[in-house]
């Protein structure tokens, strides 16, 4: 089952992102797309070193080199494509990944039956 999220044109490489809400089995969770290397990229919207959101404003998650996704509550970074801590406080944590689609000029989630 796929769920839509936003137009293809609303994600430019290292540009913003699109939040949007996920159900999982502790309820339902914020989450992220963002376009990186030019494809779509989607995870929890929670650090792995502290369980906050990790845009400063909405839309907000890459730092300001535009190849890292940041917290802004304590700093940590993680590598756009996989989602690993690149450094700072997430020591070898990483992001939780989401499957996304990108067709007929939109960006889906794959959602499990």
């Amino acid at each position: 089952m796929q769920r839509l999220i936003c137009t293809s044109a609303e994600l430019a490489d290292g540009g913003d992102g699109v939040r949007f809400a996920v159900a999982t089995q502790d309820g339902e969770q914020s989450a992220f797309v963002v376009r990186f290397d030019g494809k779509p990229r989607a995870y929890l919207n929670r650090c792995a070193h502290v369980a906050v959101e990790l845009d400063w404003n909405p839309g907000k998650f890459f730092d300001d080199s535009g190849l890292y996704l940041i917290c802004a509550t304590h700093g940590a970074l993680y590598e756009a494509d996989t989602g690993h801590c690149a450094g700072g406080p997430c020591r070898g944590g990483a992001l939780i990944p989401l499957k996304v689609l990108e067709q007929d000029g939109n960006i889906y989630l794959h959602e499990h039956e």
